[in-house]
């Protein structure tokens, strides 16, 4: 039986800490005025700003929120209450991460570019008693709150503005004011094996029918996720020479990954507070701000993902900046190609680059490109974090041997608990004996590096963010002069994938725009706002939209997405 693993072990952390216990008072990371190697270094800084926020800082704001948060008849939060966390990328977003951690609670992170309908859905799954939510979203939270009929909840403001403690809804920085006022709170011990069933993060990860999911992630999978990041890239081996090392503390990385995205949130925030890097903060990514802030900050650890990269091999604003700083840089949340690979170390010679695999219901990392060498193998996602095993299960049931293909299964102790009061979800990907089904097809190498060659699942990945074919599908088909749809990805150098409809017309409307450009475009045009009207930018039908005469399907009724592939003869994105 060819089962893979990791060359690397892995010491198991205790299942009684919980993510801020590990990530504040872990005497490990503790700043120590007495040994010039653990300084109280800068974690975060706003990149708009400039400010910086050192750990001591961070850990009092975390307590000073939980003091106010803790205290009854404000915005209370209690043990087992889930709170969406509905913001870009903010310095106080770990602060009321961990916060909300402390207190007993569940963070549901959820994209602040969400419609109305989309936030309303998530609302009626997770069903939030408090939400903490930028300026710019609050209405938009307030409709979606009344329409997913939430009774009663509490809103908190994502600002450091410090106003009166009775104005509601209350700021961040009026919350932490007011905990300066109050009794320290004491967060209560877990008993032994608690943290690996405890909810830490409630992750939304769109399914094959068309609505999002929500993978329950323990505390024990992102500390333990930390871990085996660490372990695969030895930032802390004392056997590997500074010089060799990829990441190191005191290094700056660039924040401008989305923290409600599982790469984001993991790799990019916890990962590198782990590892004592400072995290620069942006907002809202803008290419030519990102340049500005690798000269500005000297930033020497890059976390992007494809469309990011590409700019950087083809924007003609990079010869403007200086680059010289950056040392590491790794890509993930979708495919990335060899060329693209070339062309990025023309730009950026001499660095660490490679690529990593993981998948929400992993909590985060698979795979990731190890030390040596420098750039990862290409087409590869990396190797195997230590503590994971995998396995190819071919078509026919059997396992694959090396360089044959079939779908990837995983296991290990990142593995995320399920999907939220979904069991018949939960029960089809998360097997026996801790393995889950990823979706995808893949093979390893003679190496042991994995090259994920194509989704089984049938999810668009448009800049990494999921996109159901079956969520647009059964939307399009509420426009009028659509009899049938089907929706399938198709390449793009930017975005990696793009979602493009096949409609199949109402017999009068078909009538109508036969032999007229004219009219076909006008009712193209009216599909295209019917979708952009109401759904995320990223799920708007920028592939196209192309009439056909039938949806290919099954006996059964499933739409044969190869036969439309091959029809506009679109190959699957690869790696």
């Amino acid at each position: 039986m060819t089962v893979y693993q990791s060359s690397r072990s892995l010491a198991a952390p205790a299942d009684s800490l919980t993510v801020p216990e590990f990530m504040l008072d872990n005497p490990f990371l503790q700043p120590d005025s007495s040994n010039p190697a653990k300084p109280d270094w800068v974690c975060f800084v706003d990149d708009a700003t400039g400010r910086g926020i050192r750990f001591s800082e961070v850990r009092s704001r975390v307590g000073y929120l939980c003091a106010a948060l803790h205290e009854p008849g404000y915005v209370q939060i209690t043990p087992g209450d889930i709170v969406a966390l509905i913001s870009s990328n903010d310095i106080d977003y770990p602060v009321s991460c961990w916060a909300v951690h402390r207190l007993g609670g569940t963070i549901a992170p959820m994209n602040p570019a969400s419609t109305a309908d989309e936030m309303a859905h998530l609302f009626r799954l997770a069903v939030p008693a408090v939400i903490i939510v930028q300026k710019e979203s609050v209405a938009l939270v307030q409709d979606a709150a009344k329409s997913a009929g939430l009774a009663k909840y509490g809103t908190i403001v994502m600002d450091t503005s410090v106003g009166p403690t009775s104005e509601y809804p209350p700021t961040i920085g009026s919350l932490v004011a007011h905990g300066k006022t109050l009794l320290p709170f004491s967060q209560p011990a877990l008993p032994p094996g608690e943290a690996k069933t405890k909810v830490a993060y409630m992750a939304f990860s769109s399914g094959t029918t068309g609505l999002p999911k929500a993978v329950c992630i323990s505390h024990y999978n992102v500390i333990v996720n930390i871990l085996q990041a660490e372990a695969i890239t030895q930032v802390y081996d004392p056997e590997l020479r500074w010089e060799e090392k990829r990441h190191r503390p005191g290094d700056v990385c660039s924040g401008v990954l989305p923290m409600y995205h599982m790469y984001g949130l993991l790799m990019n925030l916890h990962f590198v507070f782990y590892t004592r890097m400072t995290l620069v903060v942006t907002k809202h990514f803008n290419f030519e701000k990102m340049l500005d802030s690798i000269a500005r900050y000297r930033i020497t650890n890059l976390m992007l993902v494809p469309p990011m990269l590409l700019l950087i091999c083809k924007h003609p604003a990079v010869k403007r900046y200086d680059l010289s700083s950056v040392r590491t840089c790794i890509a993930g949340a979708a495919p990335i190609s060899a060329e693209l690979t070339h062309n990025l170390l023309r730009v950026l010679p001499g660095i660490h680059f490679g690529q990593g695999y993981g998948m929400t219901e992993t909590c985060a990392a698979v795979s990731i490109f190890p030390i040596s060498p420098k750039v990862g193998v290409l087409g590869s996602g990396g190797k195997l974090i230590p503590g994971t095993l995998a396995k190819i299960v071919k078509s026919d049931g059997t396992l694959g041997s090396t360089g044959e293909r079939g779908e990837l299964y995983v296991q290990g102790p990142q593995v995320t608990l399920g999907y939220y009061k979904n069991p018949a979800a939960t029960n089809e990907s998360y097997i026996e004996d801790g393995w889950l089904r990823t979706g995808d097809e893949a093979y390893f190498d003679e190496e042991g590096n994995i090259f994920i060659v194509d989704r089984i699942k049938e999810l668009i990945k448009v800049n990494g963010l999921q996109v159901a074919p079956a969520e647009l599908e059964g939307h399009l088909l509420d426009h009028a002069d659509v009899a049938d749809a089907a929706v399938i990805g198709v390449p793009d150098d930017f975005s990696g994938e793009l979602p493009c409809a096949f409609i199949l017309l109402q017999p009068q409307t078909a009538s109508e725009v036969k032999n007229d450009a004219q009219a076909q475009k006008k009712v193209k045009d009216s599909i295209f706002k019917h979708v952009s009207a109401t759904k995320s930018r990223y799920k708007w039908l920028t592939g196209g939209i192309e009439f056909v005469e039938v949806i290919p399907k099954s006996p059964s009724g499933k739409i044969l997405r190869r036969l439309l592939r091959e029809q506009r003869a679109v190959p699957r994105a690869k790696l």
